[in-house]
């Protein structure tokens, strides 16, 4: 169903504004969950149980001086953190929330997603080099390395997904996944490719622990060293709006997007539920449901592994995961073929 211009503009302020919203109830969340696993309160003074709290950051950021070293590249110092968010909040875009409710639903999103993906490392590259700062500098180049290794792997596991679907566009692919009532999800069609997409999206979003961008221990904080105010504040942002992009990707391509589970059950009981407005917020709800869940699972998984080391980094992603992705794509290429021909 084509979706008139206004609605898409409207639909498009509210996916912004539901960033922003999800930003800040993820730092609540992680500081919740951190506070949980290391048997502490959290947050619990601003606001009832602290829910004011991301809130009081923000305005506390607001108020912070912008400081920018005397040595470093002013319009590039600047225009790192703005893209960082940019390209974070513009990934959405492709994303089917409900069945035909999509800002841009072109043929090839999945590779729309995958391009703005790469281009998030030119905004901690640039970050690192504008701010001549050695520590700085390493961050950055720390992840430019480690995003391009980790791409081949999560590029492999998605032209598996690509095979087993026979399509580029996001909403065929999640279509595709309502067989078995509702629960024919790549996640279990596709496993090896799910638990790799799933690596490979810690290490693009640079979570724990594949985090050594950003490294505190040894790098000071990495390529946003030198940052202070929104500034700041907007790479902090940039790195919780990805998480929350990337949940809803590994939703879309492997947990069955907006598909409700039992959803023929549900519709041969309710067949007036089929086309109806109830049933895309139902649908929408579900995926909301299975990103929160994700979410969580990216904060859980910070707050219970340690951080690799550089060498296990990058021996991680270049002996193991790119060679058994390779085989998973090879592996599903001729199941395809085989039950093509049956």
């Amino acid at each position: 169903m084509d979706i008139p211009l206004w609605a898409t503009a409207i639909i498009a302020f509210l996916l912004v504004n539901m960033c922003l919203i999800a930003a800040s109830a993820l730092v609540y969340a992680e500081r919740r969950i951190a506070a949980f696993v290391q048997e502490r309160i959290g947050p619990n003074r601003v606001g009832p149980i602290g829910l004011l709290q991301p809130f009081a950051d923000v305005l506390k950021l607001f108020f912070k001086e912008d400081i920018r070293p005397s040595q470093a590249n002013s319009f590039i110092h600047s225009l790192a953190p703005y893209l960082m968010v940019t390209i974070a909040m513009t990934t959405i875009s492709v994303i089917p929330l409900a069945h035909g409710v999509v800002i841009a639903n072109v043929g090839v999103g999945i590779l729309v997603i995958l391009g703005l993906t790469s281009l998030s490392v030119y905004g901690v590259t640039l970050a690192g080099w504008s701010s001549n700062s050695k520590y700085a500098l390493l961050g950055g180049l720390r992840s430019s390395a480690q995003m391009i290794s980790y791409e081949l792997s999560m590029g492999a596991a998605v032209v598996s997904v690509i095979v087993l679907t026979g399509s580029l566009n996001l909403t065929d692919i999640v279509e595709a996944q309502s067989n078995w009532m509702g629960l024919g999800w790549n996640a279990f069609k596709n496993p090896i490719g799910f638990i790799i997409f799933v690596v490979t999206a810690f290490a693009e979003t640079n979570r724990a622990p594949f985090d050594l961008p950003e490294a505190e221990q040894e790098l000071v904080g990495g390529y946003h060293t030198e940052y202070s105010g929104m500034k700041f504040g907007m790479f902090f942002l940039a790195e919780y709006v990805n998480m929350f992009i990337s949940s809803f990707v590994i939703v879309t391509l492997f947990l069955g997007g907006y598909v409700i589970p039992f959803q023929p059950l549900l519709l041969s009981a309710f067949p007036s539920l089929d086309g109806s407005i109830l049933l895309g917020i139902l649908q929408h709800v579900t995926l909301l449901i299975k990103v929160s869940f994700m979410c969580f699972v990216f904060i859980w998984v910070r707050w219970t592994f340690p951080r690799f080391k550089y060498n296990q980094l990058m021996t991680l992603g270049w002996k193991y995961l790119l060679p058994i992705a390779l085989f998973n794509v090879l592996l599903i290429g001729l199941i395809v073929l085989g039950l093509a021909s049956m």
